[in-house]
């Protein structure tokens, strides 16, 4: 029978190695999410640009908060985050989006990146019940609580 190595803040060595990989992997999708949300932000022309440029700029200063979070997450666990954009391309599954001006094209990227976004969110919310990391267990459900809002709320602007 193998025996548990519990780290500094008594979890399972080996379950949080998974549960840092995948906080890096979300990690990834947050930061390319925060640059397409800075670029609509910066790029929305039309007849909603003022009501969107500002909550774009809601949404973007909120995931900067987000990342720090994830990242002091991965540390927290003892484990680094991962940091270079060479990385953040490799892992991550929401899509690097170039020049959107037009507000419900951005408005639709908006959702299929929470879409991803989420349902990482949700595996981490299993795998760290499953390791008692109640940290990450609790930013996770945060998140997702919030974030469920913020796509009803998009969702509604496309009609």
């Amino acid at each position: 029978m193998k025996t548990m190595q519990m780290n500094r803040i008594g979890l399972d060595e080996d379950q949080v190695v998974t549960l840092a990989r995948r906080l890096n992997e979300l990690l990834a999708d947050y930061q390319i999410f925060y640059l397409n949300t800075r670029g609509y932000h910066w790029n929305i022309k039309g007849e909603k640009f003022f009501e969107l440029h500002v909550k774009f700029e809601e949404l973007y200063t909120d995931l900067l908060v987000k990342i720090d979070e994830i990242a002091e997450r991965v540390l927290t666990l003892g484990e680094t985050p991962d940091h270079t954009f060479a990385d953040y391309l490799e892992k991550a599954d929401v899509e690097v989006h170039h020049h959107v001006a037009d507000g419900r094209t951005a408005i639709g990227q908006i959702l299929e990146a929470f879409k991803i976004i989420i349902g990482k969110q949700r595996v981490l919310l299993v795998q760290s019940a499953e390791a008692a990391d109640e940290g990450t267990n609790a930013l996770m459900s945060d998140y997702i609580r919030e974030q469920e809002k913020l796509v009803w709320m998009y969702a509604a602007f496309l009609g």
